[in-house]
């Protein structure tokens, strides 16, 4: 950038320009980038799983430009992620510049390089049958090399420098999320999903209760207008034998699960439970084992994809 943007557009040190250098800093950017085989793509999308909007292989060139629209924009953009390939180099390879530039404008970047062992990125590219993008007509050595040298002063100036030797994909995702998520983007959220059999099966179901084997409170005549989310259709099916245990057993069931769903990268649960037409039956018993769960420590929240449909 030059000298006339980084302090001509800044107002000449006004109040408005110190507001604007203000407001610019409140927006998050984190620069991701790293030697080919590293685990870009893996930071990518772990980061857009903790909220941030990712641009991928961005040149280094828009590196500014990018960042000025998100703060413009607002909102989710201020949480932006610019993924970097040193192999773009149709407009610049002086990453370091780049982000000493964003510096000078007013932004605050956490820059993150992965990295990995020459003999563990050469397993990496030959497990895939692909060439290193910039060994030419050499060896995938030669080609590692090129880059490490290209990444160099990038790699100095790095916040966050990740050896991804000996991690796999789930570690590296937990790192990340570690890293940028807090603890509310990293906890597993459960939407218990109520609806009707005779409408079909939720596509998105992990896992699906049948709530039919309960008398049905249509055929009750002063319950058959209510739904399962009114206290008296509610007290009736959660009356029945068999229902609390039912409900108790599927809370225990998505308990014991969710640490594991967690290790595995999985963020959004749906329980599914049914019965004829999703107006009585399941409501009731979505909304209890959704209270169930908010109970035990768990972001759930009961949906009712069904009622209203009869």
């Amino acid at each position: 950038m030059s000298e006339a943007r980084t302090a001509g557009d800044r107002i000449d040190g006004t109040a408005a320009d110190d507001e604007q250098l203000a407001a610019e800093s409140e927006t998050t950017l984190v620069v991701v980038t790293g030697v080919s085989g590293g685990g870009r793509s893996t930071v990518a999308r772990a980061l857009e799983n903790v909220g941030y909007y990712v641009v991928d292989n961005l040149p280094q060139a828009l590196m500014l430009d990018m960042a000025e629209l998100a703060f413009k924009a607002g909102g989710a953009a201020r949480r932006t992620a610019m993924v970097l390939d040193v192999r773009s180099r149709a407009f610049s390879t002086d990453l370091a510049g780049a982000i000493r530039e964003l510096k000078e404008r007013g932004f605050s970047p956490r820059v993150v390089f992965v990295d990995a062992d020459d003999e563990v990125l050469i397993r990496r590219f030959e497990s895939v049958r692909r060439s290193h993008p910039l060994q030419g007509d050499g060896r995938l050595a030669d080609g590692i090399a090129v880059e490490r040298g290209l990444l160099e002063e990038a790699r100095d100036q790095a916040d966050v420098i990740i050896d991804t030797s000996h991690l796999n994909v789930n570690q590296l995702r937990r790192r990340i999320e570690e890293l940028f998520g807090g603890e509310d983007a990293r906890r597993l959220r459960v939407t218990v999903l109520s609806f009707g059999f005779k409408y079909g099966l939720p596509p998105d179901a992990d896992f699906v209760l049948d709530a039919r084997f309960l008398p049905n409170p249509y055929w009750v005549p002063e319950l058959r207008e209510h739904t399962g989310r009114e206290e008296a259709v509610s007290a009736y099916v959660l009356g029945q034998e068999g229902a609390d245990a039912f409900v108790a057993s599927y809370a225990d069931l998505v308990n014991a699960t969710t640490a594991g769903f967690e290790r595995e990268g999985k963020r959004y649960l749906t329980v599914a439970v049914g019965c004829t037409g999703g107006k009585h039956r399941s409501v009731a018993i979505a909304e209890e084992l959704a209270s169930r769960l908010r109970h035990s420590g768990l972001a759930a929240n009961a949906q009712h994809r069904d009622l209203g449909r009869e």
